[in-house]
């Protein structure tokens, strides 16, 4: 029985080879096109694989290409789904953390801007990847470099499939397991979901085929499959299939509980993969800058130079470096809309603001010295208010809770004071400087406030302003700043990573990378695996690699207790906005304990002084998280087509 290719995948593949293969379109009507012509054909072939490269991130088409972004660089991040990040334009949209999530209410877990995690999108691309793996051995060859390209091309689509089935299983547990195309009059309803052993069984053998057919990356253009990729997929896979979620913690249901792999059988697994990594078996890869022990103190010219280090590793628009395994790379000249500078920039600058860090994560980044950050050092008991008068933060700056902090705090947040781009022409009379502005700036003395409880402090800075005209001013990056205040930060900060420092957001398109697979994620899960299986100083020596290319000196021994909240800190620092933290709260089933209400922080400089003011009164989010939201339901549209198929625990 024939297949019949979808019709837009064909016209998206025949689009690509028309300048290229034009006796091929000479010779058939666009409508005729099918399997047999596109696998008659090495290139069309090749164009097809592309396709499925693209749908990786969804839909394709117009939505992903001209509007949502790539994988997980989106305007509404994923990590505003967790405790590191305010989304303030669809803050509704994240129904994990609003006590909301059902098969019928998903929000962006149900629409496009989150397509590569989701159901529908991910089986339409597993799909057509089964449709090539179906046909790719039928199509002819003319020589045996044909015939490699050949065996290339099926490692590329095992590691695609693997990576879409990878996402799936993250977000659902047990799946419905698809490895042939379906033909014509097929019985849909047949289907049912594989347990969650039997899935990762699967995806493995996917992996494990893509490792034995893909090449080591010098041998592959960049941006496609590699070994070394494959590789690090697995790793991912396998240390996600640790977490305390997967293991009877949060149901025994076998949809989304291991019954027959163990945890400790994974660990040694995980453990086993990331090393193999580590030590060259699938290409060379490694951290960007020194690993060395930092200087024991850091001047703040070597603050920067850390931090620049870190910051350019997610600004790479070239060749890339050592430490990206696998990525997404962006030129303006291909169409694809990204527009990160435009959609998280402050508002200031005529752009969006979105995905605003939250106060209790910026708090958890070190100080330069590797010490914990310390609110309240100087007024111990008050975690709400800082003060201090001009005259004390000229003899101690980290009075200021900006200063003196780690490195990667200064590459990954825009505070007010940090440095960022030349103002547009409509501000750069009000400030030449380009500093960040998310505070208020009023002309009397900060002692005239000090010392005040929560709500008095409110009753009189409320009135002061509110009263006062010219003695007022509120910062250009404020909700009540000069230019689009719409688009202001709800809690004091935006976020910096990934912003390209020379990229003007208002007018033009961003160029670097996303990466999705780096080097720093396979030491990460090489050193929880060391540490969950009791090998606790070989993990916190990965560990410390992490933080001495970000400038902090080693942690020491200690017991695995320690070492295992060391680990999680250095993660969520390391990764943060990068969308790991959705996957990590959830494996280590701490949603509950970390997702809170968003509180604003409340800058105000005085004549002779200034005040930090974290304001817990005032929610600028209220957020819920419900059990059930460990995992995704399975949509009930979906579950309409396939009723036979069971929902996951806490969803009818």
């Amino acid at each position: 029985m024939k297949k019949i290719l979808g019709y837009s995948m064909i016209m998206l593949v025949l689009m690509i080879v028309s300048n290229s293969c034009e006796d091929v379109l000479e010779q058939k009507a666009v409508d005729s096109f099918n399997e047999e012509t596109v696998f008659a054909d090495i290139n069309l072939t090749e164009a097809y694989l592309g396709e499925c490269y693209d749908y990786i991130g969804g839909q394709g088409g117009w939505w992903n290409r001209n509007n949502s972004g790539t994988l997980g660089l989106r305007e509404d991040l994923l990590a505003a789904g967790t405790d590191e990040m305010l989304g303030i334009h669809r803050p509704s949209e994240y129904t994990n953390i609003k006590g909301t999530m059902s098969p019928d209410q998903l929000g962006h877990f149900g629409n496009p801007r989150f397509d590569w995690i989701r159901w529908e999108p991910m089986y339409s691309n597993i799909k057509n990847v089964n449709v090539l793996l179906a046909n790719i051995d039928e199509v002819p060859v003319a020589n045996d470099d044909e015939a490699a390209w050949i065996e290339r091309m099926k490692g590329e689509a095992y590691f695609i499939r693997a990576f879409d089935y990878t996402n799936l299983m993250r977000s659902y547990g047990g799946l419905v397991l698809v490895s042939e195309p379906y033909e014509l009059g097929e019985d849909f309803l047949s289907a049912t979901r594989s347990s969650l052993d039997e899935t990762l069984d699967f995806i493995i053998s996917d992996v494990d085929q893509a490792i034995q057919l893909l090449p080591m990356k010098d041998d592959i253009e960049q941006g496609r499959a590699t070994r070394g990729a494959a590789a690090a997929l697995k790793s991912r896979l396998l240390s996600w299939s640790t977490g305390e979620l997967m293991h009877g913690a949060y149901s025994t249901d076998p949809l989304v509980s291991f019954q027959s792999h163990t945890r400790e059988s994974l660990l040694q697994q995980a453990k086993a993969t990331a090393k193999a990594i580590m030590d060259g078996t699938y290409g060379k890869y490694a951290l960007t800058g020194s690993t060395d022990d930092p200087p024991s103190l850091l001047t703040e010219e070597d603050v920067m130079a850390y931090s620049d280090n870190f910051f350019n590793i997610f600004t790479q628009t070239g060749e890339w470096n050592d430490e990206v395994i696998w990525g997404v790379q962006h030129n303006q000249a291909d169409g694809n809309r990204i527009r990160q500078n435009q959609w998280w920039g402050p508002n200031g600058y005529h752009s969006w603001g979105n995905n605003n860090p939250l106060e209790p994560v910026v708090r958890k980044f070190e100080m330069a010295d590797g010490t914990p950050f310390d609110w309240d050092k100087y007024n111990p008991g008050d975690e709400n208010f800082r003060v201090a008068s001009s005259e004390e933060l000229a003899a101690d700056p980290e009075r200021n809770p900006y200063v003196g902090r780690e490195p990667r705090f200064y590459a990954t947040i825009l505070y007010d004071g940090s440095q960022w781009q030349p103002r547009p022409s409509d501000a750069a009379g009000i400030d030449p400087t380009g500093l960040v502005q998310t505070g208020y700036f009023l002309n009397t003395s900060y002692s005239d406030y000090a010392g005040m409880d929560q709500e008095t402090f409110r009753t009189r800075i409320d009135a002061y302003i509110n009263a006062s005209t010219e003695d007022y001013t509120a910062g250009l990056d404020t909700r009540q700043g000069l230019i689009e205040a719409w688009n202001g930060t709800k809690n004091g900060y935006y976020v910096k990573k990934y912003q390209e420092i020379d990229i003007v957001g208002q007018y033009f398109q961003n160029r670097n990378t996303w990466i999705e697979l780096r080097y720093a994620e396979v030491i990460m899960d090489y050193a929880e695996a060391c540490i969950e299986l009791g090998d606790v100083e070989e993990g916190i020596d990965a560990l410390n690699m992490i933080r001495n290319r970000a400038g902090l000196p080693d942690r020491v021994a200690a017991d695995q207790a320690q070492a295992r909240e060391w680990y999680r800190h250095e993660r969520q620092i390391e990764f943060f906005g990068e969308g790991d933290r959705y996957y990590m709260m959830r494996k280590w089933m701490i949603a509950e304990d970390v997702i809170t209400d968003v509180h604003p922080m409340r800058i105000y400089h005085f004549d002779d002084g200034s005040i930090w003011y974290y304001d817990e009164i005032t929610s600028v989010d209220a957020r819920q998280f419900n059990q059930n939201a460990y995992w995704q339901p399975i949509s009930r549209n979906e579950m309409n087509k396939a009723p036979q198929l069971t929902n996951n625990p806490g969803y009818n």
